[in-house]
């Protein structure tokens, strides 16, 4: 086990060949997907070499080496790029570590190659950024500027989280996540950020940050990083935003729904999973937009959205015709399926913020269904007890959930580990929801057979795979109606 030496840490002049380690992760394939269009011969290698991360790096005629190995540098690259999974340990990077390869980190490479060429429209914040990112860079196109972007989760209109475009504009998702193992701070601060948004601030990532004040600290790096003449757009509604916003050099545009926003929004109507609202820019009527999504939240990350597109001198009307034709973000209360009018939704909240919002706005957009909730807890902060008794507060939208015990984080102590079936208990107890936990997706399955019935909602929330339950879910639905029929 051996440090990379700093010396090495940039990108040199001349380079061809760029190798990724890590590369199957979802924003390490979109940047090797990228760096292939713009001309440089890509290889990589990585531990999970599988669908559809795989496939699609195949489209690419990337090379791909299924494992870590140090001939994987053989011949040498003229530049490696490490991803965010790759630790000191790792076999390549010891041996990356005993050359005089140039290195990268992904938001490193991001920056140097695509960021730096462009005007950087940043969000940050602990909920919202894929879906504010997504409808940003939908509405950037739909106005002609054609921005480039990398965003966590895929975007319908384009059916990818990457685009290289022809305009000025770069749209970044910033991660306050750290950014590799030889560079601990957040990725969001190496994006350049002229116009940033920050959408809330809470404790999350509980593996890497002590607490609520190192977040704090790291988002106001972040704001520091802005220029004068740049722009910080704030929701105000959040106190810990209004305090890093108060540091900002640059001009502050303030949005929420409190009387002390500059930018707000009224007369908010949902409707078949959709919304219309109001805007108000110092109490004066701004303009009128539709939203194909529901909820108090999207509405705040669409007016985000619209405060962007304002300051960089798109017209009124083709933010509302931007807005109309967002399609959503994969992921995000997407409808996976309807079967016997029962609905099945995928969504990737797992913060108890997130959870308690997008159960608010389903329960909005679905009036008078009975919603059942799905929640597997798989993130590092979840499976952790940090956040045991803000969960039971997080389900009271929901009629009736079901948790999965999650996965141990090895060497734990059990007293700090998250417990699905306490917190079915307390919701039972304490809040009246009908509540119970499995240790295995087939028992969920099974209950789900037993209790679905016509015009209920399924919300299913993770941030993974989840033993691909949405689609298996779905097939036995089909074939219960199958035999419904039958008989």
């Amino acid at each position: 086990m051996m440090n990379l030496d700093p010396a090495y840490n940039y990108a040199p002049e001349n380079i061809r060949h760029i190798h990724l380690m890590g590369i199957c992760g979802t924003g390490m394939a979109a940047l090797a997907g990228m760096l292939k269009r713009s001309g440089y011969r890509v290889t990589g290698s990585d531990s999970n070499v599988y669908p559809p991360m795989s496939d699609f790096l195949a489209d690419q005629k990337i090379e791909i080496e299924n494992g870590y190995r140090p001939e994987n540098l053989n011949p040498p690259p003229d530049l490696v790029i490490v991803g965010n999974v790759i630790t000191r340990k790792n076999p390549e990077a010891v041996a990356l570590s005993q050359t005089d390869i140039r290195y990268l980190s992904f938001p490193q490479a991001l920056s140097h190659f695509f960021i730096s060429l462009r005007t950087s429209l940043v969000i940050a914040g602990t909920h919202g950024k894929t879906t504010t990112c997504s409808l940003l860079a939908s509405s950037l196109y739909h106005a002609g500027l054609d921005p480039t972007f990398m965003i966590g989760g895929i975007v319908s209109e384009f059916g990818t989280n990457f685009r290289l475009g022809e305009g000025s504009y770069f749209v970044a998702e910033g991660d306050e996540y750290d950014t590799a193992f030889f560079d601990k701070q957040s990725k969001f601060l190496h994006y350049r950020p002229q116009v940033a948004v920050i959408t809330s601030i809470e404790f999350d990532h509980a593996d890497i940050f002590a607490d609520l004040d190192a977040i704090k600290r790291s988002f106001a790096k972040f704001v520091s990083l802005i220029p004068e003449d740049g722009l910080l757009i704030a929701n105000f509604d959040d106190e810990n935003v209004r305090e890093i916003a108060a540091k900002a050099r640059c001009r502050v545009e303030s949005y929420g729904l409190g009387q002390s926003c500059s930018w707000t929004f009224k007369n908010q109507q949902t409707s078949s999973g959709s919304s219309s609202f109001e805007i108000f820019h110092n109490s004066q009527l701004w303009g009128k937009m539709e939203l194909a999504m529901a909820g108090t939240h999207n509405c705040l990350n669409a007016l985000a959205v619209c405060i962007v597109m304002d300051h960089l001198g798109v017209s009124v009307n083709a933010m509302t015709k931007g807005l109309a034709r967002f399609k959503g973000a994969k992921r995000r209360q997407e409808v996976r399926g309807v079967v016997d009018d029962i609905t099945v939704i995928d969504d990737f909240a797992h913060h108890p913020t997130a959870v308690k919002e997008t159960l608010a706005s389903l329960k909005q957009s679905y009036t008078g269904k009975r919603l059942v909730t799905v929640f597997e807890p798989r993130t590092n902060s979840s499976r952790r007890s940090v956040f045991q008794n803000d969960y039971v507060s997080s389900f009271d939208a929901a009629d009736m959930v079901i948790l999965r015990e999650p996965i141990p984080i090895e060497g734990l102590p059990e007293d700090e580990l998250f417990s699905s079936s306490k917190l079915a208990q307390d919701l039972t107890r304490d809040r009246k929801v009908m509540a119970f936990s499995f240790d295995t997706t087939e028992k969920i399955l099974e209950l789900l057979q037993d209790v679905l019935r016509p015009g209920d909602v399924v919300a299913i929330l993770s941030n993974g795979g989840f033993d691909n339950i949405h689609n298996r879910l779905l097939e036995q639905l089909r074939n219960m109606t199958t035999v419904s029929f039958a008989k």
